[in-house]
C-alpha cells in the first residue's frame, strides 16, 4: 500500500472501462465523492490486450482522467495490463472476466479502497435474468446480478441496479462526456449480445415493461435463494463430518431438500456450483452404498464407508523436483535406497515429484506436524512390506495393512509415496504422519498429504 492509500482509508474506487456506463458512473461518483463522505475516488482500468483498440482506450482514460484532475476533481488513476494465458478448451471471456476481477481487486486493496463500484445497470440485470432461465438456471443463477457482495476482502457494489438504460445515456447527453465504443458489443457471437441485437428490441416492443419485470423478478430470486441457503444451513447441521458429508443422513431428507443440501455443501467444499447433471447422478447412485468415485478437473468427489468427500486437485504450479533420477541398485540387484533423489518438502505449497501420480501438499499446522528441518531432504520410496506405523504416542506400531483395515482407507489413497528421513517413517498417504515423527509442542511444524491425480 502507498502512502497516500494509508492516509486515505476512505478511498472508494470505480471500475472504468472507458465506456458510456462506467464514464457516467465515474463522473457522478467523482462530483459526489465530498458529500458522500469519500476523499478521493480511485478509477481503474483493465487493459485486457484482446481487441486492437485496447492501446487507444488506455489513452483515452488517461487523457480524460489528467483533465478531470486539472478541474480539481477528487479523482487517482490506475491501471493494469493483462496477459491472458488460455488453453485449449478454455472460455476467453469467462478467463478475461476472471482476470479483470483479480486485477480490481489487487489496484484497489493496493491503493486502501475497500469498495469497488461497478456500472451494471437495470438492463443489464434484466438480460442476466433472462440468459440463466434460457440456460436452464435455478433459483442462484436466476439471482442475476447482487447489488453488492463481499469478496476476497472487496465489497463490490453495483450502485445503479435498478437504475434504467435510459436514466444513463440522458445523464451522458447532459454532460457531454466522451466515452469509447467496444466494437466487440457488435459481435453476435456471444449471447448476450445476440439477445441485446436480435431479441431485446423485439421483446421490449412487444412487452415494453420487460426490463423492470425482469429485473423484479432477479430480485424475488435473490430472496428464494437466501432462503433456500437458511433452508441446507438447518439440514447440513448434522450431517457435516471430519471426513466429509453423511451420505445416510443425506438420503434421509426429503429428494428436494437432499439436493439442496447437496449443492450448498459442494459449494462449501469445493468454492464452486455442483453441476446439476452431477447432482442428478449423486442421488441416483449414492444409495447404493458403493464406494465409489467422481473425477472433475479440479478435484474428486469419493464415496467410501457411508461418507461423501471432495478432494481438490493439484493446484496449477505446483513445484516439481525436474526430471526423475534413474533407478539405482545395489549389488545384489534390489534398489538402493540410498541413491534415491532427496525432495524438499520443508516450505507449504504443492511438491510434486516426476514418477508419482500426484502431488505432496505441506500446509502449517498448530500440532501433530513435522519440524520443518526434518523435512527439508526425505525419500520418497513405495511400499515395500513390513513397515510399521504409529497412530500415536500410547498405541502399538503396526502393519501398514492393518492400519489401513483398522481405518476403511480407500485403496486409491494407498498408492502414494511413503516418506522418510534417513531410516525413520515420517508420512504414510491415507494414514498421516507416524506419531513418532510429531514435533513437540509449540514450535512450528508442518502437515503432509498426498493427493493422487483424478483418474479417467
Amino acid at each position: 500500500m502507498s502512502r497516500d492509500a494509508a492516509a486515505a482509508p476512505g478511498v472508494v474506487a470505480v471500475a472504468w472501462s472507458g465506456g458510456r456506463d462506467s464514464t457516467a458512473l465515474l463522473h457522478a461518483t467523482v462530483h459526489a465523492a465530498h458529500s458522500l463522505g469519500y476523499p478521493e475516488v480511485l478509477a481503474l482500468h483493465v487493459h485486457h490486450g484482446l481487441q486492437p483498440d485496447a492501446d487507444d482506450w488506455l489513452a483515452h482514460c488517461e487523457r480524460l482522467a489528467a483533465r478531470w484532475r486539472h478541474e480539481g476533481l477528487p479523482l487517482r488513476f490506475e491501471h493494469r495490463r493483462l496477459a491472458l494465458r488460455l488453453r485449449a478448451g478454455d472460455s476467453v471471456e469467462a478467463e478475461a472476466r476472471r482476470a479483470r476481477y483479480a486485477a480490481l481487486r489487487e489496484m484497489a486493496l493496493g491503493h486502501g479502497a475497500a469498495e469497488v463500484w461497478l456500472a451494471h445497470h437495470r438492463r443489464d440485470q434484466a438480460e442476466t435474468f433472462l440468459l440463466q432461465a434460457l440456460r436452464g438456471a435455478g433459483a442462484a443463477g436466476l439471482a442475476a446480478m447482487p447489488r453488492a457482495i463481499g469478496r476476497d476482502g472487496i465489497l463490490w457494489v453495483r450502485p445503479w441496479l435498478e437504475r434504467p438504460r435510459e436514466a444513463i445515456e440522458a445523464y451522458v447527453a447532459q454532460h457531454a462526456l466522451p466515452y469509447v465504443d467496444d466494437g466487440s458489443n457488435a459481435d453476435t457471437r456471444l449471447a448476450r449480445n445476440r439477445l441485446r441485437h436480435a431479441v431485446w428490441p423485439a421483446l421490449a416492443t412487444a412487452f415494453p415493461s420487460a426490463e423492470a419485470t425482469l429485473a423484479d423478478s432477479a430480485r424475488r430470486a435473490q430472496e428464494v435463494r437466501a432462503c433456500l441457503a437458511d433452508l441446507a444451513g438447518i439440514d447440513l447441521q448434522g450431517l457435516r463430518t471430519p471426513q466429509g458429508l453423511d451420505v445416510a443422513g443425506l438420503l434421509a431428507l426429503p429428494a428436494h431438500r437432499a439436493r439442496n443440501a447437496l449443492r450448498a455443501w459442494f459449494r462449501s467444499a469445493a468454492g464452486r456450483a455442483l453441476p446439476a447433471t452431477l447432482c442428478e447422478r449423486l442421488m441416483m447412485e449414492l444409495p447404493g452404498g458403493r464406494a465409489a468415485r467422481w473425477p472433475m478437473a479440479d478435484g474428486a468427489l469419493e464415496c467410501y464407508r457411508g461418507g461423501l468427500s471432495w478432494r481438490a486437485a493439484p493446484r496449477p504450479g505446483s513445484g516439481s523436483t525436474g526430471p526423475a533420477a534413474p533407478e539405482a541398485f545395489t549389488d545384489d540387484g534390489t534398489p538402493d535406497e540410498s541413491a534415491r533423489p532427496l525432495l524438499r518438502l520443508d516450505r507449504p505449497g504443492d511438491h510434486r515429484a516426476r514418477g508419482w501420480p500426484g502431488v505432496l501438499r505441506v500446509e502449517p499446522v498448530a500440532e501433530k506436524g513435522i519440524e520443518p528441518a526434518r523435512l527439508a531432504a526425505v525419500r520418497l520410496a513405495p511400499r515395500q512390506g513390513g513397515e510399521q506405523f504409529q497412530f500415536a504416542p500410547a498405541r502399538p506400531a503396526r502393519s501398514l495393512k492393518k492400519q489401513y483395515q483398522a481405518l476403511g482407507v480407500p485403496a486409491w489413497l494407498r498408492g502414494g509415496p511413503l516418506l522418510w528421513q534417513g531410516g525413520q517413517l515420517l508420512y504414510v498417504p491415507g494414514l498421516g504422519i507416524d506419531a513418532r515423527a510429531w514435533a513437540p509442542p509449540g514450535v512450528p511444524q508442518l502437515s503432509v498429504t498426498w493427493l493422487p491425480d483424478d483418474a479417467g
